[in-house]
């Protein structure tokens, strides 16, 4: 059996050991968290930093989560919220005036974060995305491919810029700086949205699924489940699917003529780019985030606890619950299946959270306070990858012990 390294409390034990049968079964590294009422019970890890299995998976090893740093970015969003400086209701223009054009003066900032906006698709090459100015100015120029608020569709790479630009208008930092500095600097959570390259020693690049090289992407076309670079997480129940967006969003039209007949297909983002020099210094928000699974477990223990961590209050218990609050259930035009989203989180009946492309993963329970989030170097094909469902249930089993 695989070296599983770290500590944890003996009645979550089916933890480690699910982290050992994937690495047995071939994966190269990773590690898993489970916080309960803020507090670590497992902080494992094994395996390799490296596809050549030479570099051992160390406690302080960071890893790109892809997706699951929409979480962290969506966090700044709600931080800023519960302080009364961010209105969710509000356009997104009111923040960035230049977003009011070709039919966007309706967007709200709600409709950006829970993937309804219209702007799902990044269409222009990968080198711009590791230019913030270009980038949000490409986005303000686009017109939304469908009315804001009627349906939801994956802004796998554009949630990130869009509210990470409201962001940056509001505070004048970057999503990054103001992560680090209201967030993560306050929590002692070693989770980075732009990483300097004194950190890039501890990084764990991916590695593609087995047989595949870095120029593997997961696919090009929009209509597919697997065109984003990341995907939802096998979670451990199906999302509720009952319902209908916000009543409020009949009152958003967008000039049809703005909005072309045809659009280009989404630009196809490979391994070999996430595992440059220039994705590490960008700032992505939506998947460019490099951290552990203890300090992803941390920080989104926060919303887990009623909205403070070891004695760090970053929300109120009525800012966690705005996060949590349905603002669409319907089929995702980019994902191709159901979905509930929240306030940038995907909605799975009493459990929240998001995963990344190639696996990892980190869901919320807030019933219970807790949290379990699952990093790893090891890509598999989405359609074939349950680990982040087999470590939130193997943390079950622990938690049931704990509270008997």
């Amino acid at each position: 059996m695989a070296d599983i390294q770290g500590s944890y409390d003996d009645l979550f034990a089916a933890v480690p050991a699910a982290l050992a049968v994937s690495l047995d079964e071939g994966d190269v590294g990773g590690s898993v968290a489970v916080f309960v009422d803020g507090e670590p019970v497992v902080d494992v890890w094994g395996g390799f930093a490296d596809a050549g299995r030479t570099v051992p998976w160390q406690r302080d090893t960071l890893v790109n989560v892809w997706s699951v740093t929409k979480t962290m970015t969506a966090l700044c969003a709600l931080v800023l919220a519960d302080r009364g400086e961010l209105d969710m209701d509000a356009p997104v223009a009111r923040y960035w005036p230049e977003f009011a054009a070709v039919g966007k003066e309706r967007v709200l900032v709600r409709h950006v974060l829970s993937h309804t906006a219209g702007l799902p698709d990044w269409v222009w090459p990968v080198a711009e995305l590791y230019d913030w100015t270009a980038a949000t100015t490409r986005l303000a120029a686009q017109a939304p491919l469908w009315e804001p608020g009627s349906a939801a569709g994956y802004h796998s790479l554009t949630q990130g810029f869009l509210v990470g630009e409201v962001v940056r208008r509001i505070t004048g930092r970057t999503p990054g700086a103001f992560f680090a500095d209201e967030i993560a600097g306050p929590l002692g959570a070693d989770f980075h949205i732009g990483l300097s390259a004194e950190h890039d020693h501890r990084v764990a690049p991916a590695v593609p699924p087995p047989s595949l090289g870095e120029d593997y992407t997961a696919g090009a076309a929009a209509s597919d489940a697997g065109s984003d670079p990341s995907t939802a997480p096998a979670s451990p129940g199906s999302p509720d699917t009952s319902g209908a967006p916000d009543s409020r969003d009949s009152r958003n039209t967008v000039d049809r003529s703005t909005v072309p007949d045809e659009t280009p297909a989404p630009t196809a983002l490979r391994v070999r780019d996430g595992n440059s020099a220039a994705w590490r210094r960008a700032q992505i928000p939506a998947a460019s985030g490099f951290g552990n699974a203890r300090s992803v477990a941390l920080v989104q223990s926060v919303p887990a606890c009623g909205g403070a961590v070891g004695g760090v209050r970053l929300l109120s218990r009525a800012g966690c619950e705005r996060a949590w609050q349905e603002q669409f259930s319907g089929q995702d035009r980019r994902l191709g299946m159901p979905v509930s989203w929240g306030l940038g989180y995907g909605r799975f009946g009493g459990t929240y959270g998001w995963g990344g492309w190639g696996g990892s993963t980190v869901m919320i329970e807030p019933e219970s306070r807790m949290t379990v989030a699952y990093v790893t170097n090891q890509m598999r094909e989405p359609a074939a990858d349950t680990r982040g469902m087999e470590m939130m249930m193997a943390a079950h089993d622990g938690l049931r012990g704990l509270r008997a």
